[in-house]
């Protein structure tokens, strides 16, 4: 069974996968998914001021919190999955 560093490491790996892909096709897809971004967005909008208007930032914000919260996602469903594969004694 994998350690909860292990999961952890899966769940954001996971995490910026979905996030990758969700900034790739969306140009591709005319924005249908740009709901599944909400909370990077979000935090783009805050920090647009700290990080001077940059477009490359926020874009990189955006991603970086739509990672975590899809690794945050992937984690808890790893651990619970890790919770009902144990073996029982």
């Amino acid at each position: 069974m994998l350690s909860v560093k292990a999961n952890l490491i899966i769940a954001l790996a996971i995490g910026a996968l979905i996030s990758a892909v969700l900034l790739a096709i969306e140009p591709l897809t005319d924005f249908a998914y740009l709901s599944l971004e909400w909370p990077g967005i979000t935090a783009a909008y805050f920090f647009w001021g700290a990080v001077g208007g940059s477009s490359f930032a926020g874009i990189a914000i955006s991603w970086v919190v739509n990672a975590l919260t899809y690794a945050l996602s992937a984690f808890a469903i790893l651990s619970a999955l890790r919770l009902l594969a144990k073996p029982k004694t």
